[in-house]
């Protein structure tokens, strides 16, 4: 009787990770054939357990757990007060190809992969008298979109990356046989693409509740607009700073030359998305209330909350969360329970990020006409406070974003103890000070608010919803087809719902960016504000290019020494580090370096 052997890329022998336990019901470690597919559980389990190398972007306080990543801190959005926290040795550019937390993701992906491959390749064998053809159909599509999926990880952080396609690597096979190159980047994201159209066909266009989170045909056309959007993006689109990157028989890695084509063709995807499912299947989440402000600000903090809501394209379901403790302040004497009233709130916002939010007229707070104030206080009343009270002027009249996103100081904490007031204080002796604890604290002066809910437990851990989809859209038309009106209509769209000023010529409009240039840089001002701390940015800054200059230098937040008005004070923090020449992807593990001689490293490792 055959039994599943699991090796990984190259001549690494791994296990099925998340599926251990499942394999370890038998006496020999290992779980035959016949019995993953005689039955509809043992099926459905294995089936599961692919499922489970998603990422849960909410484990970011441990690089790793569940596939999460550095992603937020290692970006100019924020920062963890933890050592520990891996994106602290990124933003020194002190990580080294060496490190474990290099090779997570790698691992753990191609391990994935193989499980899915493995999968794909006897599900139609399964037992017909528990699993019926056209439910084998739905699974097998299923495990080819998580495939692509992996595959689309991969791609993001180290870039080219071998293609192993339908095999599955037999340990037994030649030492040659297992020593596989790197495909071309763009030979990578054409099997993504081929593989969610694929999986696309045969995948439902909505779940049953207690199936959310399964592959649909929205999540496959969703991600193959992400997967065109990296391919048409400046790290790859004739990026000549990559000119060494080639395999060992002289096949460039990345392209040479700058194809706006490849941006036509995302516009043409994220359009066809949008055509298909909206407002059918998705749509921007909305709330009212009487006061705009108020519903604007409601609708932007609750679209993260509210598990499932019509603008979620795809979450890993029923995650596990430590983000909401560590976006949670000290608050050091209210009740430490799961009802979020008292946290470590080490996830700091950077003073960049904060400085990022429009004004509540729209206007960046560098315009002369934007009524910034960078110094003294008013009484102030927050969209999420009871009363009005002593605020920084650099945090009054910002957009209901801002009030989404940051927590500051001298603000109503989001969860209450039976109507009494919880305010965050991080003066030095405040209950959210660095007098309370020298770990549990934030290290910024700000704390990262967003996706915060009144229990953390259990939740939806978000990967992609319709505005991100948008903002994919109208970064494409600009770049393809710059006089496009659909730029100005789906911007407008989230800034409607953001409760900003639109563009446009009437009564309170700002008027349109002109030029392709202007645009651009509006496009990337509202994706930054809009996706803020949904591990977003850090892809960004590196696919378009500039992460050299985002994420270097010199970066600020409030003087946490004082317990005066001294602290309002912007105080340097760090001055981070970034090597252009090799901090844009992840270096390659370096075992699979050694023993793979056709592996060759990315630049600068």
């Amino acid at each position: 009787m055959k039994k599943i052997k699991y090796i990984g890329l190259g001549l690494l022998m791994l296990s099925m990770g998340s599926c251990k336990k499942y394999l370890n019901q038998v006496p020999d470690d290992v779980i035959t054939v016949d019995k993953i597919f005689a039955s509809r559980t043992n099926t459905e389990s294995f089936l599961a357990n692919v499922y489970h190398s998603l990422p849960n972007e909410l484990s970011q306080r441990y690089n790793g757990t569940d596939n999460s990543g550095p992603w937020t801190a290692s970006s100019d959005e924020a920062k963890y007060n933890w050592d520990f926290n891996y994106s602290n040795n990124m933003n020194s550019s002190t990580w080294k190809k060496t490190d474990a937390d290099v090779g997570f993701y790698w691992n753990n992906y191609y391990k994935a992969i193989r499980n899915a491959t493995f999968f794909m390749q006897n599900i139609d064998n399964a037992n017909s008298k528990e699993i019926q053809a056209s439910d084998k159909k739905v699974y097998k599509a299923e495990a080819r979109g998580l495939r692509a999926l992996y595959y689309f990880f991969l791609l993001r952080t180290y870039g080219p990356v071998p293609l192993i396609g339908d095999k599955i690597l037999d340990i037994n096979a030649p030492v040659s046989d297992l020593r596989l190159p790197r495909a071309t980047f763009d030979q990578g994201i054409d099997f993504v693409v081929s593989e969610l159209d694929a999986a696309y066909q045969d995948v439902p266009v909505t779940t049953a509740e207690q199936e959310l989170g399964r592959i649909t045909k929205g999540i496959c056309k969703a991600y193959k607009v992400e997967a065109l959007l990296l391919k048409a993006s400046a790290l790859y689109n004739g990026n000549t700073d990559f000119a060494s990157l080639k395999n060992a028989d002289g096949t460039q890695l990345i392209s040479q030359t700058y194809d706006v084509a490849k941006w036509a063709a995302v516009a043409t995807a994220a359009k066809d998305f949008i055509s298909e499912f909206v407002p059918g299947t998705y749509d921007l989440y909305t709330e009212t209330d009487a006061d705009p402000f108020m519903a604007a600000y409601k609708s932007c903090r609750n679209v993260m909350t509210t598990d499932w809501n019509k603008e979620w394209i795809f979450a890993r379901s029923r995650s596990g969360n430590y983000s909401q403790y560590d976006r949670t302040p000290k608050h050091v004497g209210a009740p430490y329970t799961d009802s979020g009233y008292q946290g470590a709130g080490a996830l700091g916002a950077t003073q960049t990020m904060v400085d990022a939010y429009l004004m509540a007229n729209g206007l960046p707070i560098n315009d002369p006409q934007s009524g910034y104030v960078a110094t003294g206080f008013s009484d102030f009343k927050a969209p999420f406070d009871t009363k009005l009270r002593s605020t920084y002027n650099a945090w009054v009249n910002r957009e209901p974003r801002f009030y989404v996103g940051i927590t500051y100081n001298n603000s109503l904490w989001l969860n209450q103890q039976n109507g009494s007031e919880i305010v965050t204080n991080f003066f030095y002796n405040g209950n959210s000070g660095r007098s309370q604890s020298t770990s549990d604290v934030s290290p910024t002066g700000y704390v990262v608010r967003k996706n915060v809910a009144n229990n953390g437990n259990g939740r939806g851990a978000l990967l992609l919803r319709l505005a991100h989809i948008y903002l994919d859209y109208v970064e494409a038309l600009n770049e393809s087809d710059p006089s496009n009106a659909d730029i100005v209509k789906y911007l407008n769209l989230i800034r409607k719902r953001a409760g900003v000023p639109q563009y446009g010529s009437g009564t309170g409009a700002i008027a349109v960016p002109s030029g392709q240039a202007a645009m651009k840089d509006a496009i990337r001002s509202e994706r930054r504000i809009e996706l803020a701390f949904e591990n977003t940015r850090y892809f960004d800054t590196r696919r378009w290019k500039i992460a050299e200059n985002t994420d270097a230098g010199n970066f600020y937040g409030m003087d946490m020494s004082k317990s005066d008005n001294g602290f309002y004070n912007k105080t340097l923090l760090e001055t981070r580090v970034f090597r252009k020449e090799r901090d844009y992807l992840f270096p390659i593990p370096y075992n699979e370096v050694l023993k793979n001689n056709n592996m060759v490293q990315n630049p600068g490792w």
